[in-house]
C-alpha cells in the first residue's frame, strides 16, 4: 500500500489512520478515479485498504456517511415535510450512475436523497457493503457534492423458507449482514421481515406476529452495535411487495405488537413499507414493455395518516415505483409518501440505450440463457425473459460495463442525470439541502475494515 500512497502523496497524506487532503482539485480531477477503480477491481489487499481510505477522505470532507433518523423524526413531528425522499438502488455502472445522481442533486440543491442496495442486489451485482460505500462516496467526492450522504440497506429480508427450517441460522445471517453494513457506513436499514406474515392465521395479530417479533429482535441488535452518537434509521414492512394491498388494520396489528415487545426507552422504526399495487421491476409484457399498474394512492394517504398520528412515525414507504408512468410521480408528495424506492428504470436506461454495445448485450443474453434458464417460464417470450433476468448480469459483467468508452458512458449518464432531475423535481426534494444540513449531523467514527464474505445473498429482487 505504501507504493499507492507514494504515488498520490501530492494529493493525500495518510498517517496513523488519518488523512490530510493536500490538493482537492487533483483529487477530484484524477486521483479519485484511480482509487475507486482499485477499490472495485484491485487485489484483495488493495480493495480493503482503498475502501477504507475513501471513507476517511469522505469523512474529512464532511460527506458522511450519515443517518437520516433526525430528519425523519422531524417529519414525524410535522416540523418539515411536503417532499418524498427518493431512495435510489444503484445496481450497475455504479460509479458513473452515482456521479450523474450527484450532478443532478447539486444542480437542484437536493439534500434529501438516499442511495441504497438490497440484500439480494449485493449478490447478483457483486457489490458488498464496503464496496458500495466506497463507490458512492468516491462519486460524491468527484462531483464536489457537499451534503451528508445517506446509505441504506434495502430489503434486509428474512428468507421465509430458511427461517422455517432453522430460524436462528437465518437470523444470524441477517445479523452478520447488518453488522458488516453498519461497519461499512450503512446507517439506514430496512428490516424486511414481511416474508414471515402468515395469512392462514385467524387474527391479524397472529398473522403479523413473526413479522413484528423478528423486527423487534433485529432493532435491538442494531441499537446494540450502532456507533456512538449515531441512531441508525430503521424501517419495517407489513406486506410483501407484489402481494395484496396493505390495510389500516394490518398496520395497527404490526405496530401494536412491535411497540409491545420493544424494550422501554429503545428507539424503534421511523417508517413502514406498505403494498399499494406495485411489483419490483414492474410486470413485463410479451414484447418486453411494462404493464400499467393500478396504484392506489388512497392506501398511501390513509396509512400514512395513521402511521404519523397514532404511532409518531415519519410515514409510509412506496416500493417498486421506478417504472411507473411519469405523470404519477408528483402525486406521491401530495398524499404524504415519505420515501419512494427506485431501481429498475435506471437499469433500463443503461441496457436499452442505443449506444450500449450490441456485442456486449449479446454476451449478456448468452450468459442469461445458460445461467438463468431455470427462471424461464414456458410462457415467457425472449423479451420477457431477458427483461426479468438481465439485472443478474451486472455482477458477472461489471468490469466490461465499467470499461465502456468514455464517450458512450457520457451520453448514457447524461440521460440518467435528466431522469434524476425529473424525479427530484416531481418528488419535491429540490432545495432540501439546507433542511438536511439543519436536521442531520455528521459523526466521526473509527473506520474499520469490513469482512465481506463471498456469499449468495437471498431476498427480494
Amino acid at each position: 500500500m505504501q507504493e499507492i500512497l507514494e504515488r498520490i502523496s501530492d494529493t493525500i497524506e495518510y498517517k496513523d489512520g488519518e488523512v490530510e487532503i493536500k490538493n482537492i482539485n487533483l483529487l477530484r480531477e484524477k486521483v479519485i478515479d484511480e482509487l475507486v477503480w482499485k477499490a472495485v477491481f484491485g487485489t484483495e489487499e488493495e480493495k480493503t485498504f482503498i475502501r477504507k481510505l475513501i471513507r476517511l477522505i469522505a469523512q474529512k470532507l464532511n460527506l458522511g456517511p450519515s443517518s437520516i433518523y433526525d430528519l425523519y423524526v422531524a417529519i414525524g413531528k410535522g416540523e418539515v415535510g411536503g417532499f418524498t425522499v427518493p431512495a435510489v438502488n444503484v445496481r450497475g455502472l455504479a460509479y458513473d450512475t452515482a456521479r450523474a445522481l450527484f450532478r443532478a442533486a447539486k444542480k437542484l440543491n437536493v439534500g434529501a436523497v438516499i442511495l441504497e442496495i438490497a440484500r439480494s442486489e449485493m449478490g447478483y451485482t457483486n457489490q458488498p457493503p464496503d464496496e458500495y460505500t466506497a463507490v458512492i462516496l468516491a462519486a460524491a467526492i468527484k462531483e464536489g457534492y457537499d451534503v451528508p450522504i445517506f446509505l441504506q440497506g434495502d430489503h434486509f429480508q428474512v428468507n421465509a423458507k430458511k427461517y422455517k427450517e432453522n430460524p436462528q441460522k437465518e437470523i444470524d445471517g441477517i445479523r452478520e449482514l447488518i453488522k458488516n453494513s453498519i461497519n461499512a457506513g450503512f446507517y439506514n436499514i430496512d428490516l424486511d421481515t414481511s416474508t414471515l406474515v402468515d395469512e392462514s392465521k385467524p387474527s391479524l395479530d397472529e398473522q403479523q406476529k413473526e413479522n413484528y417479533k423478528v423486527a423487534v429482535e433485529l432493532t435491538e441488535y442494531v441499537r446494540s452495535i450502532q456507533p456512538k452518537g449515531i441512531e441508525v434509521n430503521l424501517g419495517g414492512e407489513i406486506g410483501e411487495i407484489g402481494s395484496k394491498n396493505s390495510t389500516e388494520e394490518e398496520l395497527i396489528a404490526y405496530m401494536e405488537g412491535y411497540k409491545k415487545l420493544l424494550k422501554p426507552g429503545l428507539k424503534g422504526i421511523t417508517k413502514l413499507a406498505i403494498q399499494t399495487g406495485t411489483t419490483h421491476g414492474g410486470v413485463p409484457l410479451p414484447d418486453g414493455t411494462v404493464a400499467k399498474v393500478k396504484l392506489d394512492f388512497d392506501v398511501i394517504e390513509r396509512l400514512t395518516k395513521i402511521a404519523k398520528e397514532k404511532y409518531n412515525l415519519a410515514g409510509c414507504v412506496q416500493h417498486g415505483a421506478s417504472t411507473l408512468p411519469a405523470e404519477l410521480f408528483d402525486k406521491f408528495p401530495k398524499v404524504g409518501t415519505l420515501e419512494i424506492h427506485l431501481a429498475t428504470e435506471f437499469q433500463n436506461i443503461v441496457f436499452d440505450h442505443p449506444l450500449f454495445p450490441s456485442e456486449l448485450k449479446q454476451q449478456i443474453y448468452k450468459y442469461l440463457d445458460e445461467n438463468c434458464k431455470d427462471e424461464r417460464k414456458p410462457s415467457d417470450t425472449e423479451q420477457q425473459f431477458y427483461y426479468k433476468t438481465r439485472k443478474k448480469a451486472w455482477g458477472p459483467f461489471k468490469k466490461e460495463v465499467w470499461s465502456l468508452p468514455k464517450e458512450i458512458k457520457d451520453v448514457i449518464c447524461e440521460e440518467l442525470q435528466k431522469k434524476f432531475e425529473f424525479l427530484f423535481e416531481k418528488l419535491n426534494v429540490k432545495n432540501t439541502k439546507d433542511i438536511v444540513k439543519r436536521y442531520t449531523k455528521l459523526v466521526k467514527v473509527d473506520v474499520v475494515d469490513v469482512v465481506s464474505k463471498k456469499e449468495k445473498f437471498e431476498g427480494a429482487d
